[in-house]
Order: C-alpha cells, then structure tokens, then sequence
C-alpha cells in the first residue's frame, strides 16, 4: 500500500533522511524504531507532505505522491497523528471530531464514525462537551486518533502515541490499535520511542540510525535480536 524509496529529506544544510527506503503493506502494522534523532518522525513528515522531500519518492497505492501538498494527501484517506497530538485546545471533543472530517460531506456516515470513536475511546463521549485543552495527554492521545479516524484512512502514520501518556492508558491505546487493524483493515505506519511494545504488536519493523535504515526483519524477528534488545529494549 505504502512504499518509499531512496529517500533524502534535508533541513538546510543538515541532512536528516540518507536515502531511506521501507514498504508498509496493506492491512499490516509496520513500525520505526530508532533513538532521538534516527529520522523516524521526518520520515512521517516527508511521507505526509509536511516537509519537502529532496530525493526519491512516495508511493501510495501505485501513485507517486512525493510532495504533494498535505491536505491532498489526506484527501487520499493518509492521515498521520503528529508527535505531541495537536488536538485543538479551544475545541470540545465533538468539534474537534467533526474538524477531522472537514473533506467529507455524508452528514450520516460522519454520524455514525463519530458513534464508532467513542465506542473505541469511551472516555471521549464521557468529555464530549469539554475542551481538549483541559484534558489529561492520554484522553488527548485517543482524540487525535479519533479526529484522524473520521477523515476515512486507509493508512494512518502515528507518531510517538505512548509519548507523555500514563503507563495504564498506554496500554488502552496500543490495544485499539491493534483493534482498529483488525475490525477495519487499517493499515498503520508506527513511530515508537516504546520498541518493546511497538514491536509487540506489529507485523515487521524496521530499525533507523542516523537517517537510515540498518536493520528491518519480522517484528517477532526484531524482539529476538540481540543488537535491538541490546540498543531497544534494555538488554
């Protein structure tokens, strides 16, 4: 569904991407793991059309959508839930909902994707009339998924979930992201600080160092390998 191929990404004169390459099948969980540093939220970025690409490309679906602008792109039902969630502070949980659904018009699905969200993060219909702003990060965390959902992917970037989040509703959000794959086919492109648990639940990984790729395997694989679990997991 999602391949990049040699891909160079550059701010300024400091080059973040060295000609990574990665392939994200469809229906398959896939994550990034790596240190502060290795690429991994620019690669989301580039993909997203938030940042320029300076070399390769993105392929999406067979079309080449290699720095297309960003609201194009989720227009393609790619939607990426940035690092540090970015729900919109002012906002209740229901207008911030109905904002993730600005491209579509179906007044009844948009109900009924809405009624989904909240079966998946029941604390969102508990805060349906509260300002994001004034949530905890976790309950922000389940509403910017929500707010990506109602856009319709068939790809969904996350970018750091577990980021800033109590270990109890961290683990409430990877399994429903584990569910939303199963129930809904989703295809899913994972950054994770949280290897252990990124890789716990993904189909294969791929590990990034310093812009590039030095490893890529099974998940199952990567949990087994000594280097990962030495550098990763805290062997």
């Amino acid at each position: 569904m999602l391949e990049i191929k040699d891909l160079e990404v550059s701010y300024g004169s400091i080059k973040a991407l060295h000609g990574i390459s990665l392939k994200v099948p469809d229906k398959s969980i896939v994550t990034l793991i790596g240190a502060n540093g290795a690429g991994k939220s620019t690669t989301l970025r580039a993909i997203s059309g938030l940042i320029k690409v300076r070399a390769g490309s993105v392929i999406y679906n067979g079309e080449d959508i290699t720095n297309q602008p960003a609201h194009k792109i989720v227009a393609k039902h790619l939607c990426h839930v940035p690092e540090g969630r970015m729900v919109f502070a002012n906002l209740t949980v229901a207008e911030n909902l109905r904002m993730g659904a600005y491209l579509r018009n179906d007044k009844a699905g948009i109900a009924a994707d809405m009624e989904y969200a909240f079966t998946i993060f029941p604390r969102l219909k508990e805060r349906i009339h509260q300002a994001a702003g004034t949530m905890s990060g976790g309950e922000q965390q389940m509403l910017a998924i929500a707010r990506a959902l109602m856009s319709q992917p068939k790809c969904l970037m996350l970018d750091e979930p577990s980021l800033g989040i109590a270990p109890i509703l961290v683990r409430s959000i990877f399994d429903q992201i584990v569910a939303i794959n199963k129930e809904r086919g989703l295809t899913i492109l994972l950054v994770e600080q949280n290897a252990n648990l990124a890789l716990g639940i993904s189909h294969h990984g791929y590990v990034l160092e310093s812009g590039q790729v030095i490893l890529e395997d099974s998940a199952a694989a990567l949990l087994k390998n000594p280097q990962v679990r030495a550098a990763y997991l805290g062997d």
